[in-house]
């Protein structure tokens, strides 16, 4: 059983089919307006050094629904912002909260923080990965598909966090992925060869169009995330062609579907055509970080059992 998810990789094949089995039956508690309070007595420190909005209304909806106690907690009101080290912060926590939930600029951060926890610890964001938004991602996608192996996924765009995260999910769900970026801007090689060292089935492009051909499920993100405002001009130049539209999404399947982590930023990244259109599931994949936070809290916390 996993201590920590700071990582899609943390979790097996098997922790993850758990997860989302888990995750759909809360979904459907939630619907008919079932109780579930499974967390009564438990507590998640939420710790941002980023701005959010779906990790913090998630996080803290989901801990409320399960009977817990969610607290808000920025860098700038904590003494970790003042210079108190990381380690200090997370020996303290720990004696207070039954779990910690970092969104931070540095992946390090983070790793430092559950080398020192003794309560599990869980990635809401890093420079490096945004697990959290795979589980919503591979939820979502599971859902419209009712499976996950040999479906082909585009991911068109940056090659970011997120990218990161799906490159190193395809060895747990069987998805081919396919990355199309501009020069300078693709995914870390060292991710590259940890996924193909596990299995997973990647394949890098420069072409859009190459990328969306046959695809299942096209993915994009923002061109400019946070921490690169300073680079804006230059990153909306390299990366014109790459909008998720309607001229890439007829070279998709018929049946395929659009996801985007939002914040979206229509006409640049994405089309508002395609955002809001019949084959977007970008609305779905918002709603099912709910879900798949509260699964991957009564997994991390031990409570997972008492659902059914």
């Amino acid at each position: 059983m996993m201590k920590d998810f700071i990582s899609i990789l943390d979790i097996t094949d098997d922790e993850l089919g758990h997860i989302l089995s888990d995750a759909i039956h809360l979904k459907k508690l939630r619907a008919a307006g079932t109780p579930h309070e499974l967390l009564r007595g438990k507590s998640l420190a939420m710790i941002f050094e980023k701005s959010s909005t779906r990790t913090h209304i998630s996080f803290e909806v989901g801990m409320n629904e399960l009977g817990g106690h969610p607290l808000f907690l920025s860098t700038r009101d904590l003494q970790i912002g003042r210079g108190e080290e990381i380690r200090d912060t997370a020996r303290v926590a720990s004696r207070y909260v039954s779990a910690v939930m970092i969104r931070a600029y540095k992946h390090s951060t983070i790793e430092e923080f559950a080398r020192f926890a003794a309560v599990p610890v869980i990635n809401g964001l890093s420079d490096r990965e945004h697990p959290c938004q795979l589980l919503a991602d591979i939820m979502t996608i599971n859902e419209h598909f009712g499976h996950l192996k040999g479906l082909r996924v585009a991911w068109i765009g940056d090659g970011n966090n997120v990218c990161n995260s799906l490159i190193l999910s395809s060895a747990l769900t069987g998805m081919e992925v396919v990355v199309a970026s501009p020069k300078g801007y693709g995914p870390k090689r060292k991710i590259l060869s940890h996924s193909k060292g596990i299995g997973g089935r990647i394949h890098l492009t420069r072409s859009p169009e190459d990328a969306a051909r046959d695809a299942d499920v096209i993915v994009t993100d923002t061109w400019v995330s946070m921490g690169d405002e300073n680079e804006r001009d230059e990153r909306l130049r390299a990366f014109k062609g790459y909008t998720v539209d309607e001229h890439l999404l007829k070279l998709a399947s018929p049946d395929a579907r659009v996801l985007h982590c939002l914040p979206a930023h229509r006409g640049e990244e994405i089309s508002g055509e395609v955002i809001d259109g019949d084959q977007s599931l970008v609305w779905e994949e918002a709603e099912n970080r709910l879900h798949a936070q509260k699964a991957l809290l009564l997994s991390l916390l031990n409570r997972r059992e008492e659902i059914c």
